[in-house]
C-alpha cells in the first residue's frame, strides 16, 4: 500500500520547477492507449490545508486539474510503461489557467513545466507522485475516483 507524505502537492510541483527553464521546456503530447493505467480521474487530499485537488488524466495527452478556485489544463509526456524501478515519467506543461489561487494560495502561470515520477499501486487505484524515482521524494496517495 502507498503511504502519505506531509509535503503538499504544490510544494512538490514548485520544487521541480527551475526558475529559468520552467517556461522554456517543450512538451510533446503523448496520446495514451485506452488501457493505460493512469487514464482517469484522481484525487489527493491535502489535509494540512483542508483542501483537495482533482486531476482528470485523458487519453489524448491532456489533463484538467481542479485545486480550490483554480482550474488549469495541461498537456503531458507520459511514459507508456514504467521504468525498471517501477516509475512512470510524467512531464506536464500548463496550457491554460483561470488565474485563481490553488489549495496553497498560489497562482499557476501558463507555460510552467513540471517533471515528476508516478509510482502506481499494484491495485491500480492509487499512486504516489515523486520528484525523483525515490520514495523519499513522494506525495500522495492520489486515489482513483470511481464512476467519474
Amino acid at each position: 500500500m502507498l503511504h502519505r507524505s506531509i509535503l503538499p502537492f504544490t510544494a512538490l510541483l514548485l520544487s521541480v520547477l527551475s526558475p529559468q527553464a520552467a517556461l522554456a521546456e517543450d512538451v510533446v503530447r503523448t496520446p495514451l492507449p485506452p488501457d493505460h493505467p493512469l487514464i482517469g480521474t484522481w484525487r489527493i487530499e491535502l489535509e494540512s490545508v483542508q483542501c483537495h485537488e482533482i486531476y482528470d488524466v485523458r487519453a489524448d495527452g491532456t489533463t484538467r486539474a481542479y485545486s480550490a478556485e483554480e482550474l488549469s489544463e495541461s498537456e503531458f509526456e507520459l511514459s507508456l510503461a514504467p521504468s525498471a524501478k517501477g516509475y512512470y515519467k510524467w512531464v506536464d506543461k500548463i496550457t491554460s489557467d483561470n488565474g485563481k489561487p490553488d489549495c496553497m494560495g498560489s497562482i499557476t502561470e501558463v507555460g510552467e513545466v513540471a517533471t515528476n515520477y508516478i509510482l502506481l499501486d499494484p491495485s491500480g487505484k492509487m499512486f504516489l507522485m515523486c520528484k525523483e524515482e525515490n520514495l523519499s521524494t513522494c506525495i500522495g496517495p492520489f486515489v482513483k475516483e470511481e464512476g467519474i
